[in-house]
């Protein structure tokens, strides 16, 4: 009961500034009738609750279970087992990721069905696998984690001259929601779990991230080759509705409980099934241990119906509501201003967020403290936020404006920053963009867009997320520059 009032403790700090800055904008620039007021105060109690059982979830069943695949694959020593142990483990785990399927859904819905939701997941997942195996089988080799990066997203930029506009912001958009709540803390734990064996203990430090950047790489590279292939026409899309017609207050969530339900039982099956087939067949484990992990499953599936059934009834919609609005005052300070502070409090409440700078803090026994990360992503995100909602404000300026010139400075940080920091930064790139930055955040820049003329919600609503994972490349690899003159300064004295 001690750990979970902790979680339930932190993840109410993380919480809460998201939902007084709603509670405030309800009050002045954006009036909100009384249902939708209170779906959005219900919402926050169930992301607050969801969010705290989710975690404690995560600590106790799905990170062991990670690190356990891990080890086991590591210790095998054949080549062929990592290779398709990694394929197959990223392909079923980043199918059932919600995140993913709800931003599969907006895109659907969005496109009024030019591009398929089952499309979109398929083609993701197999690029998560292929990247997986990739990272896997780097780890096991040494690969240098930079030379790689360098290696992928040249062939990203390569594809991005062949792709359209939509599908660039599409394919940015789908790395960044493949890896979400469930998906990190499963690829984290495995990534420490094949690592953990090496005897250098600094090599196995700086090998136990990077494995979420690589992999996110792949949602990219798939999405590129579907649109070169498809030869899509140029596509446009709008928002069905900004508002909640809805006079129920409950009805939303009752809706949105079953499907979630069923979308979180899918997530978690494959975990459960590879749990079980490795407890029978390669790892001996207690009857308590194993017991310990399985109430663990089920604390992950509680909370991550929690949390997802408060972000989708009660957080979505009123995302899209005050973007709509903010942007057509007459000052567009007003929506810039929002956009930062939106983008720097959400951050603090997204479930691998905390699973990974927990895991930072645990493998640098402190060294890199987790509030200063968090700090660090707060800022990035929020700049994120803040220059996605200039795009939509400027129709001149493109996501590749953005894109290349943020990544040439990424990769260019890469040859100078301490590794451990390169691994850290790409996998925090994949983890800010979670499940509330993939409906509340985006909700709030597609709103935006859809109450701007010359706007189109598919080419500017979408791309942010794309930006959210550049930006912590870039802040977290800086924190990390300066680390190393630190430590210098210390050695000098």
């Amino acid at each position: 009961m001690n750990v979970l009032y902790s979680k339930l403790k932190e993840v109410l700090y993380a919480v809460l500034p998201i939902t007084v800055m709603v509670l405030i904008l309800s009050l002045t620039l954006v009036p909100l009738n009384l249902t939708q007021l209170l779906q959005f105060i219900i919402g926050a109690i169930f992301i607050i609750g969801g969010l705290s059982i989710f975690l404690l979830g995560v600590d106790i069943g799905i990170i062991p279970i990670g690190q356990m695949v891990g080890a086991t694959i590591a210790k095998s020593n054949k080549i062929w087992i990592v290779i398709i142990s990694g394929l197959l483990l990223g392909f079923f785990i980043s199918i059932a990721e919600p995140d993913l399927h709800i931003l599969a859904d907006q895109i659907e819905m969005v496109t009024s069905g030019i591009i398929s939701k089952i499309s979109i997941v398929i083609v993701v997942s197999i690029g998560i696998g292929m990247l997986i195996a990739t990272g896997l089988v780097r780890i096991v080799y040494n690969f240098p984690l930079y030379k790689l990066f360098l290696i992928l997203y040249a062939i990203i930029f390569a594809l991005a001259i062949f792709t359209s506009p939509e599908f660039l912001a599409i394919s940015f958009d789908a790395s960044g929601a493949t890896t979400g709540a469930l998906t990190v803390p499963f690829i984290l734990a495995l990534a420490l779990g094949v690592s953990s064996l090496k005897k250098d203990s600094k090599a196995s430090e700086k090998d136990s991230f990077g494995l979420v950047g690589i992999a996110s790489t792949g949602a990219i590279i798939t999405v590129m080759i579907m649109n070169i292939i498809m030869q899509s026409n140029q596509l446009s899309g709008s928002l069905e509705t900004i508002t909640m017609n809805t006079k129920s207050i409950f009805s939303p969530f009752l809706n949105e409980f079953l499907t979630v339900t069923l979308e979180i039982i899918l997530a978690l099956l494959p975990i459960l099934i590879v749990f079980l087939v490795f407890k029978k067949f390669s790892y001996k484990m207690s009857k308590k241990t194993v017991r310990k992990t399985l109430i663990g499953i089920l604390f992950t599936f509680i909370g991550l119906v929690l949390f997802l059934v408060g972000v989708n009834a009660g957080f979505m919609d009123v995302g899209s509501i005050v973007g709509y609005h903010i942007v057509s005052l007459d000052h567009n300070a007003y929506i810039i201003l929002i956009a930062f502070a939106l983008g720097v409090v959400t951050i603090l409440a997204e479930p691998a967020v905390h699973v990974l700078t927990n895991q930072i803090e645990d493998v640098t026994s402190g060294y890199v403290k987790r509030s200063i990360v968090l700090v660090t992503l707060s800022i990035g995100v929020g700049l994120a936020v803040l220059l996605s909602i200039i795009r939509v404000l400027v129709p001149e300026l493109h996501l590749w404006h953005y894109l290349l010139p943020g990544y040439l400075i990424a990769l260019s940080l890469t040859f100078i920053v301490p590794k451990l920091f390169v691994g850290i930064a790409f996998d925090s790139g994949g983890v800010a963009s979670g499940p509330m930055t993939a409906t509340f955040i985006l909700a709030f820049v597609q709103g935006a867009a859809e109450g701007i003329d010359g706007a189109d919600v598919l080419v500017d609503g979408f791309g942010m997320i794309a930006l959210v994972a550049m930006t912590p490349l870039i802040a977290l690899q800086l924190l990390g520059l300066i680390f190393k003159v630190k430590s210098r300064k210390r050695g000098v004295k």
